[in-house]
């Protein structure tokens, strides 16, 4: 079973190498790691030509795009992989082993589309802050809240095209509605452990915009009860509260990492 690790980066010369590293390291045999920049201007280009031309499993471009939901999609068209995941430049694997079990549990599962795990926050050293486990899973929940880590989700190819890809209009939740078209399809198999770290860094739009970024996520999501007819009522109730309480959390994360520092 052939996993396409997708990263997309511009101007993350200080984060890169880290990321790329723990995918190259992975025990999986059949692997392959693309990379698409934005047009880098950094030294970034620099860094991922040079570990291309030493491993022959990552491809790579560096062209201008239109966004972050453009670049995950531009990755996705550029793999060939049966499962494709989306690793950003401020991410890296938690151990070599992660891609070998998911791909053994794929595989002992056929019928499922999806796979999702926790994840760990790091400082920019690396240093760990926080484990943000695997949720309970029900549609219902992640209609409530966007249950899902990105760095821990692997999905079939052949499901991301089917409903759709990212979308473009998107700036920070592309990933909530790619999860709620995919939930319709099945429920992910969770995996019980942490399969990536996230670092929290001044350079994150995920917490230095998580304001903006969970006002998207609550769109999404009346958008999406619009059109099944359902009643919005009490969603709107419950972001009050939920948009209190993400803000203090991050505020403390933010506080824990050091933000000033590149990861």
């Amino acid at each position: 079973m052939k996993i396409s690790v997708i990263t997309i980066c511009y101007n993350s010369a200080a984060q890169i190498g880290r990321a790329i590293e723990s995918v190259l390291a992975q025990s999986h045999p059949e692997l392959e790691y693309v990379i698409v920049d934005g047009g880098s201007s950094d030294g970034t280009v620099d860094i991922v030509r040079s570990y291309a031309s030493r491993d022959p499993r990552i491809r790579w471009v560096s062209e201008p795009d239109d966004g972050i939901s453009d670049a995950m999609n531009k990755g996705v068209a550029l793999a060939t992989g049966d499962i494709v995941a989306h690793l950003h430049s401020d991410e890296y694997y938690l151990d070599p082993g992660v891609l070998a079990e998911v791909a053994s549990i794929f595989e002992a599962n056929p019928e499922r589309v999806w796979l999702t795990g926790g994840f760990h926050f790091v400082d920019p050293s690396g240093r760990f802050l926080r484990e943000i486990k695997v949720r309970r899973y029900s549609y219902r929940r992640l209609i409530h809240s966007n249950i899902i880590l990105h760095p821990a989700t692997f999905v079939k190819r052949s499901a991301f095209l089917q409903v759709g890809g990212f979308d473009l209009s998107l700036r920070y939740c592309m990933d909530y509605h790619l999860w709620l078209r995919l939930g319709a399809l099945g429920d992910p198999v969770t995996v019980n452990r942490p399969l990536a770290c996230f670092c929290v860094h001044g350079g994150s739009r995920s917490t230095m915009e998580a304001a903006s970024a969970y006002a998207e996520e609550f769109q999404v999501r009346l958008e999406f009860l619009e059109k099944r007819g359902s009643w919005q009522f009490p969603y709107r109730l419950e972001y009050l509260v939920k948009k209190e309480l993400n803000r203090i959390f991050i505020r403390r994360l933010i506080a824990s990492a050091g933000t000033e520092d590149a990861c």
